[in-house]
């Protein structure tokens, strides 16, 4: 039951051929069974959900659903403030946290029906693609566990894959949502900044980093946008759209389809072993009548405006907190933050903003552009991060992670989907990257392309 898709779910929730309770007492199963191994839900809340999945079949037998995810489990970043449920952001400072409200993409969830079992395992405060802190210790990958699950929503996708949930939420700044869906083998969009309201005090206006859903489909991660995704006022980049859109079918005719593939994103190394998985996407997009070209894209401005933006976020958001008991990676961003200058703001602006035009003119040619989303295939959970690619040195702990964080700093949304396995069984996946604003039709390929592969059907041996 715990492998149905959320959509297969709902319809048997909704017709009552099971019950919420039923089924929240199969996923709170399937948890005790796996997640001691693969540690990806770090916070249960099993009581309160199922007095709430015992709520939900009461009002269903009396003719009143709540929305589209009546009694579906769902499990929360644990970047995501939920109310009444401890919410540590993966520090110690943190440690004992308990939120007096919940995040918008929370309670949004729960206003359409969504029960919360639990939180996902994150790094602290979201920094890296490798799900690791000092509270919990490391999420550990459900195709194998010696390997990493990625980062940050590692938690998210490890539970996703392990059928200890149908649908979470991520975020991703860097990658963040993108990597541990391709780590792990299920799908995640990176939606266009302000399509899921993100409501700040202290960057309101920031907008590499966006809260997005995760899921096993292309059809679910549609499902939970049409419930996440529409303008909230406390959010002053929310986009004036309802989410309605995105509950219409995902079917569509790719013919004549403009597809930029782009196998390294202008010279990024690419592990081997993922550059050969990833080679068979053009051949399956143009299987489904899209014209596929192979391109040379130059999108190197995104790096120094990726890495300064960050920066000044971390800066702002964390430089306060005492210095000495933030974590290596985040005290490093903090630092890189608190060095920036005026001049390397203006910097960043003028880069991003010259890229986005470029960028403007490349979409006006093409009408997506298709990449691996990490340039390496899971790497062991023990190591701190990727440094080395192909026997090359890599300077620090961000730049593994280019092919996703260059793509951020295109206010474009980006699906990651499945594309194949390793011959050590390890999964790798494309992003497929649309024009700014475009996330329907990003999502319409995506469900095209994971229905021609099937690879996404392929589930973890942990037992």
């Amino acid at each position: 039951m715990f492998y149905l898709t959320a959509t297969e779910m709902v319809e048997l929730l909704r017709t009552r051929r099971i019950g919420a309770v039923e089924l929240l007492r199969a996923h709170l199963d399937r948890i005790e069974e796996v997640n001691p191994r693969v540690n990806a839900i770090v916070t249960l809340a099993a009581e309160r959900a199922l007095l709430e999945a015992a709520e939900a079949d009461r009002d269903l037998a009396r003719g009143r659903p709540r929305g589209p995810l009546h009694g579906l489990p769902v499990a929360h970043k644990d970047l995501t403030d939920t109310a009444g449920i401890r919410t540590t952001y993966g520090s110690p400072l943190f440690a004992g946290h308990v939120p007096g409200r919940d995040s918008p993409i929370v309670r949004r969830m729960r206003e359409a029906g969504a029960i919360t079992i639990g939180k996902t395992n994150t790094p602290e405060f979201g920094t890296g693609s490798h799900t690791v802190n000092e509270l919990f210790g490391a999420t550990r990958n459900p195709y194998d566990l010696s390997r990493s699950a990625g980062g940050s929503s590692g938690g998210a996708a490890a539970a996703l894959a392990a059928g200890m949930v149908p649908l979470a939420d991520g975020s991703d700044m860097g990658g963040s949502l993108r990597n541990p869906a391709s780590f792990c083998n299920v799908v995640g969009l990176r939606p266009t900044p302000g399509r899921v309201p993100s409501p700040s005090p202290a960057a309101a206006w920031f907008t590499l980093g966006v809260p997005g859903p995760m899921a096993r489909t292309v059809a679910d991660l549609a499902l939970l946008m049409s419930v996440v995704s529409g303008f909230d006022a406390a959010s002053p980049l929310s986009i004036a759209e309802s989410g309605a859109a995105f509950a219409e079918p995902l079917e569509t005719d790719l013919t004549g389809l403009r597809v930029a593939w782009s196998p390294d994103l202008g010279g990024l190394p690419v592990d081997v072993e993922t550059a050969k998985v990833t080679a068979d996407a053009p051949a399956v997009l143009a299987r489904l009548g899209a014209r596929v070209e192979r391109v040379e894209v130059d999108l190197s401005d995104a790096e120094d405006a990726f890495r300064i933006y960050r920066a000044w976020y971390y800066a702002l958001s964390y430089g306060d907190l005492p210095r000495e008991r933030l974590g290596p990676n985040v005290r490093w961003n903090v630092e890189q933050g608190l060095g920036l200058t005026g001049a390397d703001l203006a910097r960043a602006e003028r880069l991003r903003s010259g890229l986005y035009l470029r960028m403007r003119d490349f979409f006006a040619a093409y009408d997506v552009l298709v990449a691996p989303v990490s340039q390496v295939p899971p790497f062991p959970v023990e190591a701190p991060y990727v440094s080395e690619i192909n026997g090359e040195a890599l300077p620090d702990y961000l730049a593994w992670m280019r092919s996703a964080y260059w793509i951020s700093v295109l206010h474009a949304p980006a699906a990651s989907v499945p594309c194949g396995f390793t011959p050590g069984g390890l999964p790798v996946g494309v992003q497929i990257v649309g024009r700014p604003f475009a996330d329907l039709e990003v999502l319409r390929l995506a469900h095209a392309f994971e229905r021609a592969t099937g690879h996404g059907t392929r589930r973890p041996p942990c037992r």
